[in-house]
């Protein structure tokens, strides 16, 4: 007789355990999204640059600019594939930007300013446009931290850029409509500079601008001059109406492209120059290669020159920047079309980048300047700020003095560096100083504190 076992309750009793299997047609988790967009990132940033430094993009602000754009534009489209090849979170919408970006980049390269020009008013709406609904893309495909830490960043400055590039745009366009060019633009060789003559008599003043300076901010000091005697402004290479020279721009080329516009210009010497800050050391240096054409100086808060063993040491070789850095200047200037220079008064990208190379050559004109070593007996003014100097720069003001005989030190009280030119008291001051040369020179009488 055969006796079927019966299992035991526990064992006959269905399992309370619930076992793990894996779910038909669902995919596994693949790749790390945030490593992608992170990557993605760097290889266009690392792409700009390669980009900018190689020597088949041309170095203007076009080809530049157009360069970082590809590199940029390359950043984008490696997210789009990456993510969708390695990840289970496509970002298919990255093909969008790495297309526009692509194509505005290579059309700067290929058709250079025009291409820029036509650019500056169609790429400002697009991109805010872009960069809107890039925003929501992202916002709707991409889970990862490194939405918050990366793209968001990365899409606000888009949306910075496109606001700024529109402001620029249109208030560049406002500016050269309503502001018509005062006076005339001069060939000296080359480019052209611009000058501007106001008033009568003799002798002429001619007025050098500071560091970053054009002409139009002499303002408070150029009609109370006209109304005494002749009084020229200009705008030096790549400032305000004037046009950027190939050249470098030291103390000595400057003082020769000046020398060369009064002369094309037929404004008649002898002249008394007043150079503000930097404008201090061109007219310096003017005085010390055409002293037959200067009457009489006056220096407003000048930089001081260099000192005489400074100026006799071997300077360095600075006869031209690299062209790696050459380029980031271009570069850097072309911020402007951005808007963001205007803060510092620099509304164009020629603005920037004269300002840039004129800082840049500040130790090759302090020394070129300290030729200047006798005036003689002709009046000159030295006005210092009263705001803004220590011992030691007070000392070198008071060293300006002794380059002539006939020379008067005023001290300006309550009046900083820029009030000497932007301040009403300071630019009163200013013009008055002037004036008083002018006089000594026409009268033949020493001047007075």
């Amino acid at each position: 007789m055969t006796t079927t076992a019966t299992p035991p309750a526990s064992d006959a009793a269905p399992s309370t355990t619930r076992m793990s299997h894996p779910v038909v047609g669902a995919r596994a988790p693949r790749g790390h999204i945030g490593a992608i967009v992170a990557g993605s990132f760097a290889g266009g940033l690392l792409a700009a640059v390669a980009l900018v430094a190689a020597p088949f993009i041309p170095p203007t602000e076009a080809g530049l600019t157009g360069a970082v754009l590809c590199g940029i534009a390359l950043g984008w489209a490696l997210l789009a594939v990456l993510s969708t090849r390695f990840t289970d979170q496509p970002q298919r919408w990255a093909a969008a930007p790495a297309l526009v970006m692509g194509l505005s980049g290579l059309l700067l390269i290929a058709f250079g300013h025009s291409a820029l020009e036509l650019l500056s008013w169609v790429w400002p709406p697009v991109m805010l446009a872009l960069a809107v609904w890039m925003l929501v893309s992202a916002r709707r495909h991409l889970h990862s931290p490194s939405r918050r830490w990366l793209v968001y960043p990365a899409l606000g400055v888009l949306a910075l850029a496109s606001l700024g590039g529109g402001y620029q745009t249109v208030r560049a366009a406002v500016e050269a409509s309503a502001d018509a060019m005062p006076g005339q633009l001069v060939d000296v060789g080359g480019h052209r500079l611009h000058l501007t003559c106001t008033g009568s008599g003799s002798p002429t003043v001619v007025l050098e601008p500071g560091a970053g300076m054009v002409s139009a901010q002499l303002g408070l000091i150029t009609p109370t001059v006209a109304r005494d005697t002749r009084v020229c402004v200009y705008d030096r290479a790549g400032r305000g109406w004037s046009e950027p020279a190939a050249t470098r721009q030291d103390a000595t080329q400057i003082a020769t492209d000046l020398h060369t516009l009064l002369e094309r210009a037929q404004v008649p010497g002898p002249y008394v120059l007043a150079g503000h800050s930097f404008g201090g050391l061109y007219v310096m240096t003017f005085a010390a290669r055409y002293p037959a054409d200067v009457a009489g100086l006056v220096l407003v808060d000048s930089t001081p020159p260099a000192s005489p063993a400074d100026a006799t040491a071997t300077a360095p070789d600075d006869a031209g920047a690299s062209p790696l850095a050459d380029r980031v200047v271009t570069l850097v200037s072309a911020s402007a079309r951005l808007g963001v220079t205007r803060l510092a008064g620099l509304p164009t990208p020629n603005d920037v980048r004269s300002t840039i190379e004129e800082y840049g050559q500040g130790g090759s004109s302090t020394r070129e300047a300290a030729a200047l070593r006798d005036f003689a007996g002709n009046p000159l003014i030295v006005l210092t700020a009263g705001i803004g100097h220590d011992a030691d720069a007070s000392a070198a003001q008071d060293a300006l003095a002794t380059l002539s005989t006939g020379s008067v030190h005023r001290v300006i009280d309550d009046v900083d560096h820029m009030g000497m030119i932007v301040d009403e008291d300071g630019a009163a001051a200013t013009a008055r100083a002037i004036l008083d040369v002018v006089t000594s020179i026409r009268t033949a009488t020493p001047m007075v504190d």
